[in-house]
């Protein structure tokens, strides 16, 4: 009998420090250790991408002298640290580009002759508040890198600089009326339905609802690790007919429960992109998107009552920082509707009560 070859040699099934279950590679190849974590779908495109990109020669660093004192060396020297690859997929490709703006356009620049007024032209550069705050923390970042591995003890222009306030919640939340307006355009059994049921039933976000599939099933209960984080979240289909009626439709062999046409994963940036366009097809409002519906999942449990730890666990987090926004908002809600329902209890001021206050004040005898 013929042994058969391994596609990935050298890729195995682990837990990474976080208690999440990835695929682990490691190989030496001609005196080099290859030890990494390749977050992808195993057999994917994007899985042979990184496997071939990990067994690939690393390229030689510069090292001039000069080169050292840029932010483009310690950028450079961020992306290719340790730090950098153990973020999650979505989150190192993210990273990666607001790092390569800041390379093109400032990457000559010795970061030690950076000045807080060019933090702040940089932030102005950028297309809004969010954003700009998001450079501010990638430039903190990048000079405690400095100061961390090359012993750089000169001025952090970031600290002199404040961020931007920010007059918004963040990602539009569902309503329930548009919650009712994509579930009535979108009959039960369609791929659009499934997807919503998905998000809005287990709170996923969309990296990692793309990369669920029948494996994350087992023993009636739907599990997952969040991919940004790696909080284990754990719920029983038997708490979300509506999702388990649509996983009994679709029955295809397939790895992700929501897939492309020709049956291979969506990216995060392409579920979130194909799921925002089948929502506007819906006549839903463009800031519609999965981040807000899984936003409508955790308010209508803070709105049942639900606490920090309970929210959390459903979302994935291990802080309780956004369980308590939840809370708070739902508890700003009830506390306006119990503070209307005072209304209703005052006198009716219309009906004579002066008249009927004399009256009682004559009879006790009180001039």
């Amino acid at each position: 009998m013929v042994k058969r070859r391994k596609r990935f040699p050298g890729v195995t099934k682990a837990t990474d420090r976080h208690g999440k279950t990835r695929w682990r590679l490691r190989r030496t190849i001609k005196g080099r250790r290859i030890d990494c974590y390749i977050d992808a779908v195993f057999g994917s495109e994007d899985f042979r991408t990184q496997y071939e990109a990990a067994l690939a020669e690393p390229q030689k660093k510069k090292t001039s002298g000069v080169a050292e004192r840029t932010i483009s060396f310690l950028i450079e020297d961020y992306l290719g640290s340790r730090a950098f690859k153990e973020l999650a997929q979505a989150t190192r490709y993210a990273k990666r580009l607001r790092l390569d703006w800041i390379r093109s356009t400032i990457g000559e620049a010795h970061y030690q002759d950076l000045l807080p007024r060019h933090v702040t032209a940089l932030m102005d550069r950028k297309g809004g508040p969010e954003a700009a705050n998001r450079l501010h923390k990638d430039l903190a970042q990048l000079y405690k890198w400095a100061s961390r591995q090359h012993g750089y003890t000169g001025r952090n222009p970031t600290v002199e600089v404040d961020r931007q306030k920010i007059e918004t919640d963040g990602y539009h939340t569902w309503t329930r009326e548009q919650i009712a307006q994509f579930r009535a355009f979108y009959p039960s059994g369609t791929k659009e339905r499934l997807a919503f049921e998905l998000v809005l039933g287990t709170g996923a976000a969309r990296q990692d609802a793309a990369r669920m599939g029948p494996l994350n099933i087992r023993g009636g209960v739907i599990r997952y690790s969040r991919g940004k984080t790696g909080g284990k979240v754990e719920l029983p289909l038997a708490k979300l007919p509506d999702l388990a009626r649509e996983l009994g439709v679709h029955q295809e062999n397939r790895d992700v429960f929501v897939a492309r046409k020709d049956g291979r994963p969506y990216t995060t940036e392409g579920f979130g992109n194909w799921f925002a366009t089948m929502a506007q097809a819906a006549g839903l409002p463009t800031e519609c998107r999965i981040h807000g519906l899984r936003k409508h999942g955790a308010m209508r449990l803070a709105e049942a009552g639900a606490t920090e730890a309970q929210i959390a666990a459903f979302l994935g987090h291990h802080s309780h920082h956004e369980a308590r926004r939840y809370i708070a908002a739902a508890s700003r809600m009830t506390l306006a509707s119990s503070a209307l329902d005072l209304l209703t209890n005052l006198p009716n001021l219309d009906g004579g009560l002066g008249k009927t206050t004399l009256q009682d004040t004559d009879k006790k005898g009180i001039k």
